[in-house]
């Protein structure tokens, strides 16, 4: 991997720990999420008209997409309520590439590598981990909506990764999730809240357009890089979001990491490498 693509998927990896950050440390969770998918809306507003549009094939892929990450956005409000970045984030993150190897070998066929077992075991052990770490009622709950929003991470991996490849258009097919999702999480939201959510972002004016620019800048730059690097590679060094997320809720959000927390931290990103990787 060139170092400019190196350096390129680290910024990346970086944006999306940030904006994901950015949904806690605004205050109130629900509010900060429907502003950063409105900024990605908007920002795919503004690039379709000068993209070509996907293949037929794929609308359906679009849709189920769509359908999908609006159920990640409304469990990532969950999971933010009350849980810390440090925690959910490294297992949302982590387990979502075990659930994915898991799912994709009854669906095609494939065993799981030597590789991919060393990963889950690196995985699971970071889960029991995080678990041990915080034995508060609180934080097991954060736990089981963490897990439950790792499968559906998983649950549009798997359909992306079908659907692009019938767009013929990449950059198109994300843009029209990210709008489409966003419009669905609006719908779901807003009502009843305008006044609120005008409010928090009179307040907060740049929420929108710095998580907007923040969630559609680090899938476009892995997209980017795909075609510059290997995919797994690529893949692989995303997973340092995990690290991210963790260095970000210690100095800005000011959470209490201790070392356990730190420990199962390390061993969930290193298990995601290499599921990535194998």
């Amino acid at each position: 991997m060139a170092p400019p693509v190196l350096l390129a998927v680290l910024g990346g990896a970086l944006l999306h720990a940030s904006w994901n950050a950015m949904l806690k440390r605004r205050g109130e969770p629900l509010l900060a999420a429907v502003l950063v998918m409105a900024g990605s809306a908007c920002v795919a507003i503004v690039l379709l008209p000068f993209l070509p549009a996907p293949a037929r094939a794929s609308w359906g892929y679009i849709a189920a997409s769509s359908a999908v990450q609006t159920i990640y956005y409304l469990l990532l409000i969950a999971t933010y309520r009350d849980g810390d970045v440090s925690h959910a984030y490294p297992l949302m993150r982590g387990c979502a590439p075990l659930v994915v190897a898991l799912a994709s070998g009854p669906l095609t066929g494939d065993r799981l590598s030597p590789g991919q077992w060393s990963g889950m075991l690196l995985i699971c052990g970071g889960v029991l981990g995080q678990w041990l770490a915080t034995p508060s009622a609180g934080a097991r709950r954060t736990t089981g909506f963490a897990l439950l929003t790792a499968g559906v991470i998983a649950a549009y991996t798997l359909i992306d990764g079908q659907g692009v490849r019938r767009s013929g258009a990449p950059a198109a097919y994300t843009l029209w999730i990210f709008l489409l999702t966003g419009a669905a999480v609006c719908a779901c939201t807003v009502p009843g809240r305008v006044r609120t959510l005008a409010g928090f972002a009179r307040a907060r004016p740049l929420v929108a357009p710095l998580g907007g620019l923040a969630s559609v800048g680090s899938y476009g730059i892995a997209l980017w890089a795909m075609t510059r690097a290997p995919v797994a590679a690529v893949a692989a060094l995303r997973e340092t979001s995990i690290l991210f997320a963790t260095a970000i809720a210690a100095f800005v959000l000011r959470e209490r990491i201790g070392p356990a927390r730190i420990a199962a931290v390390v061993l969930i990103a290193c298990g995601a490498a290499a599921m990535r990787l194998a």
